[in-house]
């Protein structure tokens, strides 16, 4: 599948060409959109100021003569297109009812009487075998299901504890699920043989199957009755079962109902700082000693690895902005995640024609390169343990404990100053993740309450009916006094601040934020557009990120909010920010 830009004079406009195999021009990939020259060569194409529509399809008659089916062909424009058709799909009924009781205990909704019936009625078909394909609920789904239930009549306020109605049905369904369920999702039911009231032995006496799934069950009981587990007990249970592995789309070492009871059940017990650590910091030695780049400073970038959905995601052209000054930026991610599965920097990327396969010691190359000086990792090459968790993510419906300490990693270590940066959206989370950027021994942190719970800053005026907790543009961080390297949380001085940035205090007209609506080129066409000095919201946005993230982290000739917001926006204008995009996506296919 290929989209690419006609070179006809200087409009910006897409069209469908039908070609799937591989051409050897990198320039005409399915991701170049935006570089074609009349001479074979790569430019930037000057887009029009309005929208433009995206056709990246191929028609039908070629389809069928290539003998592929409708069903394998994706999108690239699209951000759920890129889902692994491999990975098989939950149970809609059930996963509506997960998301719903999976959660926190304040966040719970109580399913009725007829909601229950039914989510237990279609578990109950599908571990009888009478569900086929998409419509079977997944040992996941199952796990996660009866773990939210059990630790709801666990330890949950009496308003999120089991409904009238889920009581009821419960009583109707269990006789005949007791006779259905393999012994792992019995134990999640009813661990102690007290909730079902059925004098239930089977939850007191399972122990699982061989001594991963033994130190997993034991880790599960403290889950279930609403507790906590310590540093080494966390570390213990996922070391022990990841990576996944897996035969015809199935799990074959842990049970997956065990797994995904463990991973939500953390999450709706709300994790302690020693289990988030845990989480944060089970795998750094997964490939070895992280490389060290030579630089003077390095910012880590935490995006939420489920992307954006909605609002234009500005945080790739932010790092190319940044490397004009002299601020090396780290971005990582995943291609796709639930549960938003929505527009991520991987995606963009591998759209715009860059290399997404760099090892750990590739992007250091980048990020020390001066034409370039930023680079994108994915977790797929830095974290393949993690990595294989994103199947079974999307059937727990709700984010585990990952989705939090995922974004405060680092994979690259520099020689100079290191900073990190997170999005957050729930309140709660936004001091554990400082704790964690302190527990990595950086320089500084900040925490962004950005649109979608992104790091994007906005431009827009703050709404009358604002959503509960911190408004957006909610900024929370730490500054180190000392120009040592922190080791130890409590080791080194911290000046800590909190403000809610207003663009309007910096000159910043209010507009209201770009749409992308899961459109990876759309999102593309706005940075684009940006760098190349089209002024507007995208530009302003992208400045707007720069300049007081730079400040508040306390970066070099940053002190002043002013100068840095000027020298973000002479890295655009003077059209160096564009060169270091179109370096990198050259670059990145020429190391080895």
């Amino acid at each position: 599948m290929r989209a690419l830009l006609s070179p006809e004079s200087s409009s910006l406009y897409f069209t469908s060409i039908n070609i799937v195999s591989r051409d050897p021009n990198p320039c005409r990939s399915r991701t170049s959109l935006y570089f074609l020259k009349r001479d074979g060569g790569c430019r930037l194409i000057r887009r029009k100021p309005r929208s433009t529509a995206v056709k990246a399809v191929l028609d039908s008659e070629t389809i069928e003569e290539l003998g592929l089916k409708e069903s394998d062909m994706r999108n690239p424009a699209i951000s759920s297109t890129y889902r692994r058709s491999m990975l098989p799909k939950p149970n809609q009924t059930v996963l509506e009812a997960q998301a719903r009781i999976c959660t926190g205990p304040t966040q719970t909704r109580p399913l009725s009487e007829e909601q229950a019936f039914k989510v237990l009625d279609t578990i109950l078909r599908s571990v009888r075998g009478e569900l086929k394909d998409e419509e079977q609920v997944s040992k996941a789904q199952i796990g996660a299901f009866f773990a939210g239930m059990t630790i709801r009549a666990n330890s949950f306020p009496e308003e999120t504890q089991w409904s009238e109605g889920e009581r009821r049905a419960m009583n109707l369904f269990w006789p005949l699920l007791l006779r259905a369920l393999p012994l792992d999702v019995i134990f999640i039911a009813d661990p102690e043989g007290s909730i079902m009231g059925l004098g239930n032995s089977v939850g007191p006496q399972f122990i699982g199957n061989g001594t991963t799934e033994m130190r997993l069950v034991g880790a599960l009981r403290e889950i279930l009755a609403g507790g906590h587990l310590g540093y080494e007990e966390v570390q213990g249970v996922l070391k022990d079962v990841l990576p996944l592995k897996f035969e015809d789309g199935k799990s074959t070492g842990v049970s997956e109902s065990l797994l995904s009871a463990f991973l939500i059940g953390q999450r709706m017990n709300r994790e302690t700082d020693r289990e988030l650590k845990a989480y944060c910091l089970a795998f750094d030695d997964e490939l070895g000693p992280a490389p060290v780049a030579d630089v003077s400073s390095l910012t880590h970038y935490g995006e939420p690895y489920d992307g954006n959905t909605r609002f234009f995601r500005s945080t790739l052209f932010v790092a190319a902005v940044r490397s004009c000054y002299g601020e090396s930026s780290l971005l990582h991610g995943v291609e796709w995640m639930p549960p938003k599965g929505g527009v991520t920097e991987e995606q963009m990327l591998n759209f715009m024609g860059a290399n997404t396969n760099l090892s750990l010691h590739q992007a250091k190359e980048l990020i020390e390169d001066e034409e370039v000086g930023f680079a994108y990792i994915s977790q797929r090459e830095a974290r393949p343990s993690l990595y294989s968790l994103i199947g079974l993510r999307e059937h727990i419906k709700k984010r585990p404990p990952l989705a939090t300490t995922e974004k405060v990693q680092q994979f690259i270590r520099a020689k100079g100053k290191e900073s990190i940066v997170a999005g957050f959206y729930h309140e709660g989370y936004e001091e554990p993740l400082l704790m964690l950027m302190k527990r990595r021994g950086v320089h500084s942190g900040l925490v962004v309450k950005g649109e979608e719970g992104a790091l994007s800053m906005t431009t827009r005026l703050r709404s009358a009916s604002t959503s509960k907790g911190f408004p957006v543009n909610y900024c929370s961080g730490f500054r180190s006094l000392g120009t040592e390297t922190a080791c130890k949380e409590d080791g080194v001085s911290h000046q800590s601040f909190r403000l809610e940035v207003n663009a309007m205090d910096y000159g910043f007209e209010p507009t209201d934020t770009p749409r992308t609506d899961r459109s990876v080129s759309k999102n593309i066409e706005l940075g684009l557009a940006a760098l190349h000095g089209q002024k507007g919201p995208a530009y302003d946005r992208i400045v707007l990120n720069a300049g007081i993230v730079d400040h508040l982290l306390g970066c070099d000739g940053a002190e002043d909010v002013t100068i840095a917001l000027d020298r973000a926006r002479e890295a655009i204008d003077s059209g160096k920010a564009l060169k270091k995009l179109l370096n990198y996506i050259k670059v990145s296919h020429k190391l080895k």
